[in-house]
C-alpha cells in the first residue's frame, strides 16, 4: 500500500536529473486516485508494467473479476485475454501522465506495456505485436516493452527505425546493455535517413539489478573467502552501464544524432526492490541517483525511500570501484555474461507463466 505521501526526498531526486517512475499498475491504483496523488505530490512521471505486475494485480483485486470471467469463457487466446484486461488500464495511466509528457516535450510522462513474452525469441512477431499494441492503446506517451534477447534487440532496431518508442527490458549484463545501445544508434540513423522527425524517437534501456545480486551471491556462497563481494554486483553493473552510456551518448558515436535532435536512450534502473532482507531496502536507489536516468520503484521501495532515503548525486561516485568489483567477480570465476543470459532466460519464463495465468 502506498501511503504517507509528502513533498520530500522524492522531489529532491529530480534536482539531480533523475526521474522516478512507479513499477506498478492496477485498477485500484487508478480508481482510488493513488496514482494521481503520486504524480501530484511526489512528482512521479512514469509507470512501468509487465505481465507479472498485472498478474498480481488481477489476482489481488475484485476489480478484474467480472471481466476475467467473461474473457475466460470466450474463445480468445491468452494474448488476446491479457490485452483486453490491461489495455484500458494502460490508456488510463497514459491519460493521467499526459501533462508530464506535454510539459517535458516528450521526455517523460510515459507508461510501458510489454509485448507477449511468448514472442521473446521471434523478431518479426515481436515487431508486429509492438505495432499492434501501439495502435490499440492509441497514446503518444506509450513505450512498448520488448526484451533484450537477440531477437528482441533486432526488433528494437527495426521499431526505432519505424519511429516507435520502446522500453528495452530484461537487461542483466554489460554485454546486453551494449547490444541495446548499439541497436538504438542504428535504428535512429535509419529513421533519420528515411526522413523521420528526430523528436519522435524515445527509448529507455531497463537494467535489472536485484536479481543479479541474488544469483551472484549464490555463486559467492560456494567460494571460500568470497563473502565480502556479496550484495554489490547490481549497483556495480548499473554504474558500469552508466559509464558506458556516457561514453556512447556523450561521445562521437552519438554526436551526429544528437546534433540532429535525437534524444539519447535513457538508462532505467529496474528490479529495484531489495530481495535480501539483510541488505538496505534502498540499496538500488541511494547509490544510483544521477543525471539522465530513470529509477522505477515498486510500492514498498518507494515508501521506504520516502521514509528514510537520502537524495544525493551518487551515480558517478565509485565508478572505478564498480569496475574493480566486476573484475574481482571474474577473478573468482564468475562469468557475468553467462549470469546475464541465465537471468534473462529466467525473466522470460517468469513473464510467460504470469502472462498465461492471466
Amino acid at each position: 500500500m502506498i501511503d504517507n505521501l509528502s513533498d520530500s526526498v522524492l522531489l529532491t531526486v529530480k534536482s539531480f536529473g533523475q526521474h522516478i517512475w512507479l513499477d506498478n499498475l492496477s485498477r485500484p491504483l487508478l480508481q482510488e486516485g493513488l496514482l494521481q496523488r503520486l504524480i501530484t505530490e511526489d512528482g512521479i512521471d512514469g509507470v512501468t508494467s509487465n505481465p507479472a505486475i498485472f498478474q498480481k494485480a488481477i489476482d489481488g483485486s475484485p476489480c478484474y473479476r467480472e471481466d476475467l470471467e467473461r474473457l475466460r469463457a470466450s474463445k480468445l487466446d491468452a494474448e488476446a485475454r491479457y490485452e483486453a484486461l490491461v489495455v484500458p488500464d494502460i490508456q488510463a495511466a497514459c491519460d493521467l501522465l499526459w501533462p508530464a509528457y506535454e510539459s517535458s516535450s516528450g521526455a517523460s510522462g510515459y507508461v510501458s506495456l510489454e509485448v507477449s513474452p511468448l514472442l521473446a525469441q521471434q523478431m518479426a512477431a515481436t515487431e508486429a505485436a509492438a505495432l499492434r499494441l501501439r495502435q490499440a492503446v492509441g497514446r503518444d506517451n506509450l513505450l512498448i516493452k520488448v526484451p533484450a534477447t537477440s531477437a528482441g534487440v533486432r526488433a528494437f532496431e527495426q521499431l526505432t527505425a519505424s519511429g516507435v518508442r520502446v522500453n528495452v527490458t530484461l537487461i542483466f549484463s554489460l554485454a546486453q546493455y551494449e547490444a541495446v545501445a548499439q541497436a538504438y544508434l542504428l535504428g535512429a540513423q535509419r529513421w533519420l535517413d528515411g526522413g523521420g522527425d528526430a523528436k519522435q524517437l524515445r527509448a529507455v534501456a531497463s537494467v535489472f539489478l536485484s536479481r543479479i545480486d541474488t544469483l551472484v551471491d549464490q555463486h559467492l556462497d560456494a567460494i571460500d573467502g568470497a563473502a565480502a563481494l556479496k550484495g554489490q554486483c547490481g549497483v556495480a553493473l548499473a554504474k558500469c552501464c552508466y559509464r558506458r552510456y556516457l561514453e556512447i551518448f556523450h561521445g562521437p558515436d552519438f554526436a551526429a544524432l544528437r546534433q540532429a535532435g535525437v534524444r539519447p536512450q535513457t538508462p532505467l534502473w529496474a528490479s529495484t526492490g531489495t530481495k535480501n532482507p539483510a541488505y538496505s531496502d534502498v540499496l538500488y536507489v541511494e547509490p544510483l541517483i544521477g543525471a539522465e536516468t530513470i529509477n522505477t520503484l515498486p510500492d514498498a521501495t518507494l515508501d521506504a525511500f520516502r521514509d528514510h532515503g537520502c537524495a544525493a548525486d551518487t551515480l558517478t561516485t565509485g565508478m572505478d570501484e564498480a569496475q574493480a568489483h566486476m573484475e574481482a567477480l571474474a577473478a573468482q570465476g564468475i562469468d557475468l555474461a553467462e549470469v546475464g543470459e541465465t537471468l534473462q532466460a529466467d525473466g522470460v519464463r517468469l513473464f510467460v507463466a504470469a502472462y498465461e495465468k492471466s
